[in-house]
């Protein structure tokens, strides 16, 4: 072979080696997926372009108004902790723990099938309603307040007594979750909320009362006309209702464990973060009842309902067994005479 062919040949070779690795021929890297855009939750809307809050809520939890002292400090759990102590506390408020034959298990009534404390912190993960003042707790009483309590507890069982003389939820009149603010109790925290473009009404579960908020700009009511309720009147901040309560009877506690009186004034903020959250924050001020105004956030979910008859009354063999024991006691007083 001559030095010319050689050359050739090998030119040819190398570009067909060549020819196979043009890029025609070679598989490029798949470029990346764009991102998609992250999904924005939009507030539903009624008819007449308000946000639409209509449904049933319940604010069952077992986050409590005031911070526990064992999370004093903290004012959020991580969802970890959240689990844990949810886990905690529902394994402890178990109300099927009992000891049979102790006059604890038999003051306990019911067992746990017909409680409805709920099962979980609120959603924001706060360890306690209380968001100011900011130790989560409630401001002291004042003093007026507090011989307020004192009076109420040394007369709580007057002897002689009749049915007058019973707890409001005894009578099957009020309790305190029927009450503004809206805090949850150990059962029946489901609420409706029906809209109208001048109205927003909230069906109470508990005794089955109906508190209409007024948001067609009407003044509230003289100071002379006193409700159970209050006077509720509304009006919208961008998506937040804005509800301004006054003109309270001051007869029905909200809460157990704190008096009121016809001084209360409390301001509820509605919010809905999303389809099933609606967040609930409300501040209290009563100036003869708490040192300082306070502020407290939970939240409400959406519940599949519906609501059921609260019928206290049928079956309210706890009222007639005390009014017929009361008469028994005064009996065998007179007969001992």
């Amino acid at each position: 072979m001559t030095i010319r062919p050689f050359i050739r040949n090998l030119a040819m070779l190398v570009a067909g080696s060549a020819a196979a690795q043009t890029p025609a021929t070679i598989e490029k890297p798949a470029k990346p997926a764009a991102a998609k855009p992250a999904r924005t939750w939009t507030v539903p809307r009624t008819a007449d372009g308000q946000p639409d809050f209509q449904g049933v809520w319940n604010n069952g939890t077992i986050t409590r108004l005031e911070r526990p002292a064992d999370l004093a400090g903290k004012e959020f759990f991580t969802p970890k902790e959240a689990l844990e102590y949810e886990k905690t506390v529902v394994e402890r408020t178990n109300r099927d723990q009992r000891t049979p034959g102790t006059e604890g298990d038999v003051s306990r009534a019911y067992n746990d099938a017909w409680w409805d404390s709920g099962t979980k912190v609120i959603r924001t993960l706060r360890t306690s309603m209380v968001i100011d003042p900011p130790d989560g707790r409630l401001p002291p009483l004042t003093p007026q307040a507090q011989a307020l309590l004192r009076s109420q507890a040394a007369g709580r069982h007057p002897q002689p007594w009749g049915p007058e003389d019973r707890s409001l939820q005894e009578r099957c009149l009020m309790f305190p979750t029927d009450s503004v603010p809206m805090l949850p109790y150990v059962y029946n925290n489901n609420f409706r909320i029906v809209q109208t473009k001048d109205t927003l009404a909230i069906y109470i579960e508990m005794i089955h009362d109906v508190r209409t908020v007024y948001l067609d700009g009407r003044p509230h009511l003289p100071s002379t006309i006193r409700r159970w309720l209050g006077d509720s009147r509304g009006h919208w901040e961008g998506d937040t209702l804005v509800v301004d309560n006054t003109n309270f009877n001051g007869k029905n506690r909200f809460s157990f464990n704190s008096p009121v009186d016809q001084n209360l004034h409390v301001v509820e903020r509605f919010t809905r973060s999303d389809r099933d959250t609606l967040v609930y924050r409300f501040t209290v001020e009563d100036p003869t009842v708490y040192t300082k105004p306070w502020t407290a956030e939970t939240t409400l979910s959406a519940a599949p309902g519906p609501i059921y008859e609260y019928a206290c009354h049928e079956g309210n063999y706890g009222m007639m067994n005390l009014l017929s024991g009361a008469r028994a006691e005064e009996k065998a007083a007179q007969t001992a005479k």
